[in-house]
């Protein structure tokens, strides 16, 4: 058997069985991007990029975190060196980043969008270089533009509760705008009574939804206020970045006087902090429950390691890490006790610890209930995760423990808008995973099944479980 040509045709396709799957239906899909980090007001300027250091690597941590592994200094990553200069650090580095996911995505990228077949390195950089400066400034490669070259049909940007929406009602607005850009409600900084910033935050907060928040009573009607506003925008879906799901009850009264402390800038203990964010999070689901939004738990993330360039750079500059010690019994007992009020929204859960794969595809199966085909989901691969490897064994846990093809599939959790290769790259993971297992025999060869399988994973079940007024394919 040859040698297979640089991701050609049938790039992580093993099997026959495989190849067709992709080809004859994933190939073909148009994209829901659930979760990610990109600006809206890039989208509702339609920004154009004047080169690829600007689009590439401008806000991408997983680029600056290899350059740094690669000995690159801070000037051509984050600092204030030519983009030109920046881009030939970055063809240098992922020459030596075979086996990571970014040398596929970044190859992808260069192919899909700027038709480039060859291989980006220190010797090759000036040619990738000129020829995506030019391509770049095609009428078809604004912001919107690249978008549609990906035949993305919705995108949900993450959104903190005091944004003034501003860039959203304008999208919403602009009839010329044929893909969906809503909200996702993102409510971090509310719940972080622990930082110092957290006055200043619900001053911000309280001017956003006009009110003056003066207690918990008030911080809850707040927030409430400001999910109507985000609802009127197309907001289905809530977002929280946790260590760990917290989990200590506490009475009202001990809550407001937390609350109180908080905003008078007093030390708050470890133990005020995990009740306060119980209560919390728990007077939210109830809220997302409601409203029937989808609740995404991201959590198992070490933030800001490394103190000195946190102080220097601030944070999402490629400093977070792994948590290896995400404990589930609190996560339970929080998804339980919702549960019990008959208040728990659909929940995506994401860990960034592989680790976790088979503990969240044990208790998914506790909570599962009519309604919903797969209420409680395991999120994607995620961040240190969504490489070829991680996305298998996720899947594959998946399938193991609960039900693969109620599956809502990929997202891109990107700031860049080149990042649509990445649902490609799932989906031919996906499409070999499932070939696999047909060519062993571990699963029919029921082509129209299997069809609606992978059209359910890579876009309908997303529609479906959101709510999305989208036509399925």
């Amino acid at each position: 058997m040859g040698t297979a040509s640089f991701m050609d045709e049938n790039f992580l396709l093993e099997t026959e069985t495989a190849r067709e799957l992709y080809h004859d239906c994933a190939e073909q899909l148009p994209i829901l991007d659930y979760h990610c980090h990109i600006n809206p007001r890039e989208i509702a300027e339609d920004k154009r990029f004047e080169n690829m250091s600007r689009v590439w690597l401008a806000a991408d941590h997983y680029k600056w975190r290899q350059m740094r592994s690669n000995g690159v200094e801070e000037a051509y990553i984050t600092g204030e060196a030519p983009d030109y200069e920046k881009f030939c650090q970055w063809a240098g580095t992922l020459e030596k980043a075979v086996g990571n996911p970014l040398y596929h995505w970044s190859h992808l990228e260069l192919k899909r969008l700027f038709g480039y077949e060859g291989v980006l390195c220190a010797d090759t950089a000036k040619e990738v270089w000129e020829l995506s400066r030019k391509r770049l400034m095609e009428e078809d490669k604004s912001a919107r533009g690249i978008m549609r070259a990906f035949h993305v049909t919705l995108v949900c940007t993450t959104d903190d509760p005091a944004d003034d929406l501003r860039w959203h009602q304008m999208l919403s607005r602009d009839e010329s705008m044929e893909i969906k850009v809503v909200p996702t409600f993102r409510p971090d900084r509310a719940v972080s009574i622990e930082k110092n910033d957290f006055p200043d935050y619900i001053k911000l907060l309280g001017q956003a939804a006009g009110m003056e928040i003066t207690d918990f009573t008030a911080w809850k009607a707040a927030l409430a206020k400001r999910m109507d506003d985000f609802g009127e925008l197309g907001c289905r879906i809530s977002d929280h970045g946790l260590l760990y799901v917290p989990w200590n009850m506490s009475k009202e009264d001990e809550i407001e006087k937390i609350f109180a402390a908080g905003l008078d800038k007093k030390k708050i203990s470890r133990e005020q902090e995990q009740k306060f964010k119980t209560a919390a999070m728990l007077w939210l689901g109830e809220e997302y429950h409601k409203r029937d939004w989808a609740m995404q738990l991201h959590f198992g993330v070490t933030r800001n390691n490394n103190t000195r360039m946190y102080r220097k750079l601030g944070a999402d500059t490629g400093f977070d890490g792994i948590y290896n010690r995400v404990p589930m019994e609190e996560l339970s007992s929080y998804l339980d006790a919702l549960s019990q009020k008959e208040s728990l929204p659909k929940t995506i859960l994401y860990s960034l610890n592989p680790q976790d794969n088979a503990a969240i595809g044990a208790l998914m199966g506790c909570f599962q209930e009519a309604g919903a085909a797969g209420k409680i989901q395991q999120g994607s691969a995620w961040w240190f995760n969504d490489h070829k490897k991680g996305m298998e064994e996720q899947m594959t846990s998946l399938a193991n423990l609960g039900l693969l093809g109620n599956f809502i599939g990929m997202l891109t959790d990107s700031r860049s808008f080149l990042s649509y290769t990445r649902h490609e790259y799932f989906r031919r993971i996906l499409c070999n995973l499932i070939g696999g297992w047909v060519q062993n025999g571990e699963a029919a060869d029921d082509r129209e099944h299997l069809i609606t399988l992978i059209k359910g994973i890579c876009y309908n079940n997303a529609v479906d479980y959101f709510g999305f007024e989208l036509e399925k394919v």
